[in-house]
């Protein structure tokens, strides 16, 4: 786990972002709107890299910088590089508000769950990680296992989204997908995704109403990019129906990568 150090509180606003634009005005055309927020065209993500020290010392490095360059948007996931990759944002982060060179209400976080991970490294049983960490405490059953690899079963995401948060070291995740959904249908039938999909986002609106995310969405690889007669196919309608009948018309489906 990453350290116990205090969670920064907020979230992105309309006005922090704003006055994050403001100080690179003489690039006007470099922000763009979308809810209500000021965010850059340009964003980092966090996916590439062993999961070693070096490459946490260069991220944490290319975070920093691309903040001072005008970059408010980092995009992980819990799984990228075991972890290490949500740390490496959260630590350079914190280093960066402590320093004055921004604040929590200027970035834009985002990041991702599904995919079943790692603490740091990989263990040398695998299994026996997966038994000990997520089958004993009750967090995963083995039958919400697809593929191996994925689960989005509400109490896996809501165990993964307190464990960004730590990660990231702040109280709400601006943004938080379902990482690739479609994993889930190498192993189940069309209705039972859809029922899974339901109860995830489900879950996805209670952690909007507890402060812990604000927004949620889908990324995904294959699912809106194939025909809908394909085997990864998720329909886009479809999933926007789900969030209606959980969410209400107010629901916080607002993004899919």
């Amino acid at each position: 786990m990453s350290s116990g150090r205090t969670l920064i509180p907020g979230c992105a606003t309309p006005d922090g972002t704003a006055r994050f634009r403001d100080r690179f005005a003489r690039f006007p055309r470099h922000f763009r709107e979308a809810h209500g927020l000021w965010l850059s065209s340009i964003g980092l993500g966090t996916y590439l890299g062993d999961p070693t020290a070096v490459q946490d010392a260069r991220y944490r490095e290319a975070i920093t910088r691309a903040i001072e360059l005008g970059t408010n948007v980092l995009d992980s996931a819990v799984n990228y590089r075991h972890q290490r990759s949500e740390r490496a944002i959260g630590e350079a982060l914190a280093a960066a508000v402590c320093a004055g060179s921004v604040q929590r209400d200027e970035v834009f976080l985002a990041t991702k769950g599904g995919f079943l991970t790692f603490d740091g490294q990989e263990p040398d049983d695998p299994s026996e990680y997966f038994q000990k960490s997520f089958v004993e405490p009750g967090i995963v059953r083995p039958d919400e296992v697809a593929a191996g690899c994925h689960v989005m079963s509400p109490a896996y995401l809501e165990n993964q989204i307190d464990v960004s948060r730590r990660n990231l070291g702040v109280e709400t995740i601006d943004l938080y997908y379902v990482h690739n959904p479609e994993t889930q249908l190498s192993q189940v039938s069309r209705q039972d995704f859809y029922r899974r999909l339901k109860a995830a986002l489900a879950q996805l609106e209670k952690a909007v109403a507890d402060g812990k995310i604000r927004l949620y969405g889908t990324a995904t690889w294959n699912a809106y990019r194939v025909g809908p007669d394909a085997g990864e196919a998720i329909s886009l309608s479809e999933v926007l129906r789900i969030a209606e009948e959980v969410g209400g018309k107010d629901h916080h489906f607002r993004a899919v990568q």
